[in-house]
């Protein structure tokens, strides 16, 4: 089923990704690792123009074996669906992001008008794909091969949906009701985490019914015996994490800037920095100021930090260092920015404070786990194969 379908995309994604590649390196856009200024563009071309022809010449060759014997859906309500509804949203969002992206090249070829497409594009966008993208990773696990009941799937929704109806309360309870996006992200991923932990907790439950055992037995003995679904699983949880570490960052967080002398404090979000003074130190290769900061948050001492700036002394450039304070426990990153020092002493300060950041890294490090345990080579299955193999005459036994 959509075999024809998911090789088509796997070319898509290829030939989008050198494309990508063309026009950051050739200078179509602004970039520091542009090659414009060499001859190698055109044979970066060619290389593409090979890549797609090629792969749709192979497509098309291979028709006969990648057509399905039921090429079509038999309900819109069942996990092919699902998959399909899933896919069509992604290359959605990835067209629009290729015409954010070309767009402005185009009008200043075709017509010399320049246009610039900024963040309010693209934020669109990916609310408007990646919300039920969301829901549809959900929904998706829930719902029976080839066709689901409605019983079948109303029962299978209730505990992920009363779970994100939950926190959707909770959070309208806790005042972050404000940013409606952020909302529905935050419980749209509480309904795929609760559906993902439901689907695990049933699957054991089943497990331990056959073979008896610990819950613990059952549930290794459950991720053994189908590593490509509950991998999968595990990968969902991870994009789920990195929805709330987005919308977090993105939607909640808060920033202030002034200027202070040493002694005077700047405060965000709980935060409260005071400027202690400056430091300065000759190195090799460029020198180091920096702004000292005492961090307390909600009162209590929490470290310093030193923010500033080096001078690279071969470059004769000066570049900013950033201050970074990460609480895990919070998954927050509080960032610092010192600039514009002045011989009186006092400097320009920028505090940033990004909620939920750190869920974006440890979502990766998560996906990564995921892949691993979908990607591991199941022994059962390369029996399965091989027995196959040998009852069909394909394989003789030496």
């Amino acid at each position: 089923m959509l075999r024809v379908w998911n090789v088509s995309l796997v070319v898509l994604t290829f030939s989008l990704a050198l494309l990508g590649t063309f026009i950051t390196r050739s200078g179509i856009v602004d970039s520091i690792h542009s090659f414009s200024r060499s001859p190698i563009g055109a044979w970066f071309v060619g290389f593409i123009a090979i890549v797609v022809l090629s792969s749709v010449a192979l497509v098309l060759v291979r028709l006969p074996v990648l057509r399905a014997r039921s090429p079509h859906l038999e309900s819109l309500a069942s996990r092919e669906a699902a998959f399909l509804y899933n896919n069509l949203l992604l290359v959605a969002f990835a067209l629009t992001v290729l015409w954010g992206v070309l767009f402005p090249v185009l009008s200043q070829t075709v017509r010399g008008v320049p246009y610039s497409v900024g963040p309010p594009y693209y934020n669109f966008f990916l609310r408007t794909f990646g919300l039920p993208l969301l829901l549809l990773m959900g929904v998706g696990p829930l719902v029976a091969w080839r066709r689901a009941s409605m019983r079948s799937l109303r029962r299978g929704l209730v505990w992920p949906a009363a779970a994100a109806l939950a926190v959707g309360v909770a959070l309208v309870a806790a005042g972050d009701g404000a940013q409606p996006a952020g909302l529905a992200a935050y419980t749209f991923s509480a309904f795929v985490l609760a559906a993902i932990f439901a689907e695990f907790v049933r699957g054991t439950r089943a497990r331990r019914s056959l073979d008896g055992g610990s819950w613990p037995a059952a549930f290794s003995s459950l991720i053994a015996r189908n590593r490509r679904r509950y991998g999968g699983y595990v990968v969902h949880a991870a994009v789920a994490m990195l929805a709330i570490g987005i919308a977090g960052s993105s939607l909640y967080g808060a920033s202030t800037e002034r200027r202070i002398h040493p002694g005077q404090s700047i405060a965000v979000e709980g935060y409260s920095l005071r400027y202690l003074g400056t430091s300065f130190r000759p190195g090799a290769n460029h020198d180091e100021l920096r702004a000292i900061l005492a961090v307390s948050h909600n009162g209590a001492h929490d470290g310093l930090v030193a923010a500033g700036r080096n001078h690279y002394h071969a470059e004769a450039f000066f570049g900013n260092a950033v201050a970074i304070r990460t609480d895990w426990l919070r998954a927050e990153d509080l960032f610092v920015i010192a600039d514009s020092f002045a011989v009186n002493g006092s400097v320009d300060v920028k505090v940033i404070v990004n909620p939920l950041v750190d869920l974006i890294w440890l979502s990766g490090v998560v996906f990564l786990f995921g892949s691993f345990v979908a990607l591991w080579p199941d022994a059962r299955e390369e029996r399965r194969l091989v027995r196959h193999e040998l009852a069909t005459g394909k394989v003789v036994p030496a």
